[in-house]
């Protein structure tokens, strides 16, 4: 990384110079794109290196290969001789991805890859003729080697540094993966079978390993290894790397391990050659130890200030059924719990799917998606009009007669979207243990994220199973009356502001013209489903109801600028460290339009003296990250701090330049402390 730090000192130095950098005529194919460019436009006095890059982009399908390609392929060759003024050249190369071609495993990249390259000149402030012969392959359905010839021409003893130029080699220079320790990894050791078929690499890091995780080990060009496997400890701070050998070398004088884990790299040699087999604790026990936390989350989450709308929804429930049979209650409840295990079960196929894509993944990011608010809305909107007894939506005798007829009664489908509908309604919030438990899923396997989303689930569910097993809890309910109107009309009240709320979210999300049409089309529905109607009349509720659904899909989202308080600041997480080396305290409050949850912390605690005004005061910088919009920085912020969901809050400073992490619920006492810790 030394390479990265002179140019950067050079790029800072000098990037107020206009010149314009040095560039090669591009080599042109059906398959790629490649040109060879200096950020120097010329080699000033003195100079002894230059900073050059091997640019090279690629059409649809096409890859090309890093250092280790795998089982196939060959790395770029670059050939120098017909240069002058040149001592060496050094390849770097950035952080590979995995990629199959003729269903083998390969390392390489895809789309557009920037190879910085390190020149150590003959003669220092010399006129320099960069001379490069290429032999590049590509491949896509079949593998074709690019051979083509590159050259720049720099005079001596003139020049400038073009900053744009510079900064393009070093974004690439830092995607080359640094040392074990610039990556907060340590302790790696490695392990060979006795018969060549399988290489271990354990390895420590100071933070949580994220989903992103990927190992790539480098023996050669005659060694070739399968995909990895991982192992974790119980606080994902330690993993086992197994990798299937596929073709040992015999001999080898290279032996590194590359890791990537988000935007964090290292290219190591592992140290101790283990005697036996590594294991890591943890396994089983601890996935079923943090199924028994999401399982205490999503009980908890039931009771938590956020979740009124949810309590409405159950409550709606409890009214429907406070005249039926035992039977009849039981069956309604475990449908309904079903309806919130489905529909956990299907959030967590999604966010799996998303993640198999490359996706950034998060608790409660659907709030981000126009079309998701919107269906909310129109669904919480009809069901709190038909709470309030404006109209009741009837089914055609005969289909009614066959439900009648059901082993199970009449009803089931409804119970079962109710209790979907209460499982969406949650996401947005948070509880004790719901972080715990969602970022563990959501940084593990897909095995362990089901298991994970089903105890919460269960958890959430358990108001439902309770009444299940005792169903005289609904029937010990008074007689329904008068008293049944006006609670129905409270619980309708409490779902119009849940649609009112998204509402707002909606505007910030999709703008003004969005949250118009939604709701217009909503209140259109309503008064058809009011008003009735015969012939083509009694399809107009449901095509208004499709209408207000479809409302963010027709109309172009435009997402309402995010303004924070005067004495909050934007967040910037580079801005952190310079804070802090300062002498700042930065407290970073990451927050969301549709987190209830963060709502509460700024209402009870960050809004209020004492807090506040520490916040606001010399020294201390209060950053709020806003993700009620998709943004990945945030995203990514969290996931290196294992976090998967918000509220997050974490302080940073002096005593605490790798941060102080706070509960998802604030205290006054918490906030404070944590603000006094950070300080020297």
């Amino acid at each position: 990384m030394r390479f990265l730090a002179s140019l950067l000192v050079i790029w800072l130095s000098v990037a107020s110079t206009p010149a314009f950098a040095a560039s090669s005529l591009a080599y042109q194919s059906d398959r790629m794109t490649a040109r060879l460019i200096t950020a120097e436009n010329g080699v000033t006095p003195e100079a002894g290196t230059l900073s050059a890059a091997l640019q090279i982009q690629l059409a649809d399908g096409w890859k090309t290969y890093w250092q280790a390609p795998g089982a196939v392929g060959y790395p770029p060759e670059l050939n120098w001789d017909a240069s002058s003024n040149i001592a060496s050249t050094e390849l770097l190369f950035p952080a590979p991805t995995r990629f199959e071609a003729f269903d083998i495993e390969n390392y390489g990249y895809a789309k557009e890859v920037t190879f910085p390259i390190r020149v150590d000149l003959d003669q220092a402030g010399g006129a320099t003729v960069l001379n490069v012969s290429a032999n590049v392959l590509v491949c896509a359905e079949l593998c074709i080697p690019e051979m083509f010839n590159l050259s720049v021409t720099l005079l001596g003893g003139t020049g400038g540094i073009d900053g744009a130029a510079a900064a393009m080699i070093a974004d690439a220079a830092a995607k080359v993966p640094g040392a074990l320790a610039d990556a907060g990894l340590r302790d790696a050791q490695h392990w060979i079978a006795t018969d060549q078929s399988e290489l271990q690499v354990a390895v420590a890091s100071d933070t949580r390993f994220g989903q992103d995780l990927q190992i790539f080990a480098n023996m050669g060009s005659d060694a070739a290894f399968g995909a990895p496997t991982f192992s974790f400890g119980d606080d994902r701070k330690s993993l086992v790397a197994s990798l299937p050998v596929l073709s040992f070398p015999a001999s080898s004088e290279i032996f590194e391990i590359t890791l990537t884990d988000g935007k964090r790299a290292a290219t190591f040699q592992p140290g101790t050659l283990s005697d036996t087999a590594f294991t890591t604790s943890g396994g089983a026990t601890a996935l079923w130890s943090i199924a028994l936390i999401a399982l205490l989350g999503g009980l908890i989450l039931n009771i938590m200030p956020c979740v009124l709308p949810v309590l409405a929804v159950k409550f709606a429930s409890a009214l429907k059924s406070s005249d039926q049979s035992a039977a009849r209650i039981r069956a309604g409840f475990v449908v309904s719990a079903l309806g919130v295990l489905v529909f956990m079960w299907s959030l967590a196929g999604v966010l799996l799917a998303i993640r198999t894509g490359g996706g950034q993944v998060g608790w409660g990011v659907q709030f981000q998606n126009p079309v998701f608010l919107g269906l909310m809305i129109t669904l919480i909107a009809v069901f709190a009009a038909n709470m309030a007894g404006l109209f009741e939506i009837t089914l055609p005798q005969k289909l009614n007669t066959s439900i009648a007829r059901m082993e199970h009664g009449s009803g089931l489908l409804g119970d079962f979207a109710t209790g979907a509908l209460a499982a969406v309604l949650a996401t947005p919030c948070s509880a004790p243990f719901l972080g715990t438990a969602v970022t563990f899923a959501l940084a593990g396997s897909g095995f362990e994220a089901m298991v994970i989303f089903t105890a919460l689930g269960v958890g959430l569910a358990a108001p439902y199973l309770a009444v299940a097993l005792r169903p005289s809890l609904v029937q010990a309910l008074p007689k329904p009356g008068q008293w049944m109107i006006r609670v129905k009309w409270v619980m309708a009240a409490l779902l119009a502001v849940t649609a009112l709320w998204l509402g707002s979210v909606l505007l910030t999300v999709a703008g003004w013209a969005v949250v118009s049409g939604v709701f217009g089309f909503v209140v259109a529905a309503i008064v058809a489903l009011q008003i009735g109607g015969k012939g083509v009349l009694r399809f107009a509720p449901i095509t208004l109801v499709l209408a207000a659904i479809l409302v963010p899909v027709a109309l172009r989202p435009v997402p309402q600028a995010i303004v924070n308080a005067a004495n909050w600041a934007v967040f910037d997480e580079r801005a952190i460290a310079a804070a802090v080396a300062d002498g700042e305290v930065v407290f970073v409050d990451v927050t969301a339009a549709w987190c209830l949850t963060c709502k509460a912390n700024k209402a009870s605690v960050l809004d209020r003296d004492p807090v506040a005004g520490l916040l606001s005061s010399d020294g201390v910088t209060a950053m709020r990250a806003d993700w009620t919009q998709q943004n990945p920085d945030i995203l990514a912020f969290l996931q290196r701090n294992g976090r998967f969901g918000i509220p997050f809050n974490i302080v940073y400073g002096p005593d605490a330049p790798s941060g102080i992490m706070l509960p998802e619920f604030l205290t006054k006492d918490a906030v404070l402390n944590a603000l006094g810790a950070a300080r020297l």
